[in-house]
């Protein structure tokens, strides 16, 4: 198995128990802004490279519009987390990332809702079926 998928996964292991850490401490309510704010500094304390509101550019029939998407994270520039704090989520939130992952070439995100009343309620991942990924401790794409 490709090295760069075990790093992935153990990304998104460190990632999501951050997040567990996070919403038992904090819980439900606060505004997104903190939750990014605090998953970006306690992952970063871990010792990962995190960025916040990355930019992508978009073009369309020749027109580019240089920062027409905010990534909320990327993390060791392998991972895309999209935070929500909403009751809960929707389908909307899932395409938002899938269209996030499709533009970077990224083939996994984490949807990671600090609403919800109960944390694995709100963590969702989300994997580009157009990408050759598999997840190795799923088995699945």
């Amino acid at each position: 198995m490709p090295e760069n998928l075990i790093a992935l996964e153990q990304i998104a292991t460190i990632t999501v128990d951050h997040g567990f850490q996070l919403h038992a401490e904090l819980g439900p309510g606060l505004l997104e802004s903190a939750y990014q704010a605090f998953l970006a500094a306690s992952l970063r304390e871990a010792g990962l490279e995190v960025r916040q509101q990355v930019t992508l550019p978009a073009t369309f029939r020749g027109i580019t519009v240089d920062q027409a998407f905010r990534l909320d994270l990327l993390i060791e520039g392998k991972l895309i987390v999209e935070l929500k704090s909403v009751e809960r989520l929707l389908p909307v939130h899932s395409k938002q990332l899938l269209t996030y992952l499709r533009l970077t070439s990224l083939p996994l995100g984490l949807l990671i809702n600090f609403g919800a009343e109960l944390y694995r309620d709100g963590v969702k991942r989300v994997i580009d079926p157009q990408h050759a990924y598999r997840s190795p401790k799923l088995g699945y794409k």
